[in-house]
């Protein structure tokens, strides 16, 4: 064994958030695409082991291939290498097949064109309002002063949140995340998560059996409401997929919004770019493959099945790499550069397949909506203090950014 190059795996757990810290595990992702796509990550204590996929057209089968990699056994590590998901079957993000679909389909009658046109032009506004008042203040902490409350509010739109309520969701939403550091409280996190399913449940039961008249329904009357399979959804049902709305909702694209302000400071020649006309579709699709808020994606091999030429036994755990298929140099040119020209850019942040994020287009206006603000109303962004980076292992940003906008 003497002069062997060791196992990265036996030398890294990608379960540890500190692997992920600023540019984390992409060394090991570049030597895993190249040499082991598909490599065996062992266990870690009372985490069980999975396979670590990296490549990018791996990822893409793992997320399409939705009756062989199933999600039902937990859609994340923290579930996923452990005791499973407790809404697994009930809760969008945690189930397949026909079950799926149909919650799918119910929630797409919320985000039609004509109800996303109108929550687009209160994203627009709130975006203008926020980066005016930050400009006019000089400092701020972006991720708190801006980027907290623009995904926020879009989903809270589409729920029918009350506004009143918005300031308790706001708080909740950033306790239940516990992310921000090594030593946040766990402890509180649940506590906010269980406020979180109380208050959805309590709001759900004033939408039942009555629809505003003169309006498109929102997203909790339709789910309280509406049927899958026949069935009206349960209580659990409902409540469980309110609190994955909101805070897949509110989480990716605000990590989205402050790791791209962060690049444009870190890229000058990219922000005078944007600031010169380049076009909104494409910056907002590099500016989401180059931060890949969620990092990775958990499944369970639902059969035997071989995957990059390796064999994967019925129900071993799967965890693929959004973050490696991301910086692929096999699917993009260069990927290690900032590029808000770009194209083509078949990014996977919004993962692929039956599981494609259903809140997508309203991400997008909302990203697009910031940026465009800030070509509006700052002429030089500058650092004001370090950013500190969130502590997960699902997902990367940072929760303070302080800048200067001028």
């Amino acid at each position: 064994m003497t002069g062997q190059a060791p196992d990265p795996m036996t030398a890294i757990d990608l379960a540890d958030p500190q692997t992920h810290i600023g540019d984390g595990a992409q060394p090991l992702f570049r030597r895993l695409r190249q040499e082991n796509p598909v490599a065996w990550h062992p266990p870690r204590g009372p985490r069980r082991g999975f396979w670590a996929v990296t490549r990018y057209a791996d990822v893409a089968a793992v997320c399409r291939e939705a009756e062989t990699f199933g999600s039902t056994g937990g859609n994340v590590m923290e579930t996923l290498l452990h005791s499973g998901d407790s809404a697994a079957g009930r809760m969008l993000a945690v189930s397949d097949g026909p079950r799926h679909a149909g919650v799918r389909r119910l929630l797409w009658q919320g985000l039609t064109p004509n109800k996303l046109a109108a929550v687009s032009e209160r994203i627009r506004d709130r975006s203008r309002a926020l980066v005016h008042q930050a400009r006019l203040a000089g400092d701020c902490d972006f991720a708190r002063d801006v980027a907290a409350h623009i995904p926020l509010q879009g989903i809270c739109d589409l729920l029918g949140v009350p506004e009143a309520d918005r300031p308790f969701i706001l708080e909740h939403t950033s306790s239940a995340l516990s992310s921000e550091g090594k030593t946040d409280d766990a402890g509180a996190a649940r506590q906010a998560k269980g406020q979180l399913l109380l208050y959805f449940a309590k709001l759900a039961a004033t939408r039942l059996g009555r629809a505003p008249e003169g309006e498109l329904p929102d997203l909790i009357t339709l789910l309280v409401n509406g049927e899958v399979q026949g069935e009206r959804l349960t209580l659990d049902e409902v409540v469980l997929n309110c609190y994955s709305l909101i805070m897949g909702g509110d989480e990716t694209a605000r990590l989205t919004m402050i790791g791209g302000v962060l690049a444009m400071i870190e890229h000058p020649d990219q922000w005078q770019a944007w600031r010169a006309g380049l076009p909104v579709g494409p910056a907002v699709q590099e500016i989401l493959r180059w931060t890949t808020p969620a990092i990775h994606v958990g499944r369970t091999a639902m059969a035997p099945t071989t995957l990059a030429g390796q064999v994967i036994d019925a129900g071993d755990a799967v965890v693929a790499w959004l973050n490696s298929a991301n910086y692929d140099e096999t699917e993009f040119d260069e990927p290690g550069r900032f590029d808000l020209s770009r194209t083509p850019n078949r990014h996977l942040s919004f993962l692929y397949g039956s599981h494609f994020c259903i809140g997508a287009h309203l991400a997008q206006v909302e990203i697009g909506s910031l940026f465009e603000a800030l070509r509006e109303e700052v002429t030089t962004l500058t650092p004001a203090g370090p950013a500190v980076p969130i502590y997960s292992s699902f997902l990367h940003g940072y929760s303070r950014l302080p800048v200067q906008l001028a």
